[in-house]
């Protein structure tokens, strides 16, 4: 059965749709020996290329899905290559023959948490996929004491530089000694360093963020940062069925 080129990279881990669409147009891969456009089905015997590499790719037989809940610790980077050499995320990952991880929604450098990994490609794309609609979740420390009219802003919505955007949920948690205090906060929107950027139109600066939640997922018990839990394939599969794959 041939299916779009797009979907089956990014089932198999390779890359992301959007990923593969840009590879589309800029002309770099090839089907067999024609070039690959937009809209391109391939079938299991087909061999891909991109930039003139053969492809590893098995399309016959999926890899058996996995979900990884890392916390990540503050400072390492989501990228996998670290010109800086600063840590990277991928360090911190079990290795997997003949696969690769896949993220699921990245976090700033000084952002540490929840981060989802998956070597499913399509499980990826929805749970990243606005039309999921998913909430995360954080808890945020901010320096100062926003008064109410502040929190109304934040949960009714605020004009940033990219359209509007609130918080779909702000509850005070605890407040320090001093002038920091603590929030919790969802919002069901991926966009850049969001949270942040919302405390930032009230001129309130955010000292820590921590993430807690992505959609149904969360750490089922304590994990040290720098460390991971894995989903057991019961959970897996009710996550798949969750979002529409199973």
């Amino acid at each position: 059965m041939e299916e779009r080129i797009q979907k089956v990279l990014s089932r198999v881990g390779l890359a992301s749709r959007r990923q593969v669409d840009r590879w589309l147009q800029e002309g770099r891969l090839r089907i067999n020996q024609r070039q690959a456009k937009p809209g391109d089905r391939m079938g299991p015997h087909d061999r891909v290329y991109l930039d003139n590499r053969l492809l590893k790719i098995r399309v016959q037989q999926d890899p058996v899905p996995r979900v990884l809940l890392l916390n990540k610790p503050t400072g390492t980077i989501c990228s996998r290559k670290d010109p800086e050499h600063q840590s990277s995320v991928y360090r911190l990952l079990p290795k997997i023959r003949s696969q690769r991880w896949v993220m699921v929604g990245r976090l700033d450098l000084n952002t540490s948490g929840l981060l989802l990994f998956t070597n499913h490609g399509e499980l990826a794309h929805r749970l990243m996929h606005p039309s999921s609609n998913l909430r995360r979740g954080y808890q945020v420390r901010v320096f100062g004491e926003p008064d109410d009219a502040v929190l109304e802003r934040l949960a009714t919505g605020v004009e940033l530089e990219d359209g509007m955007a609130r918080f779909d949920k702000i509850i005070p948690i605890q407040k320090e000694h001093g002038r920091n205090q603590w929030f919790y906060v969802e919002v069901s929107q991926g966009r850049h360093r969001m949270v942040r950027r919302l405390w930032g139109s009230q001129d309130i600066q955010v000292s820590r963020l921590i993430r807690v939640q992505y959609g149904p997922l969360s750490f089922s018990r304590h994990i040290p940062p720098g460390r991971y839990e894995e989903l057991s394939p019961g959970q897996v599969n009710a996550l798949l069925r969750q979002m529409k794959l199973a």
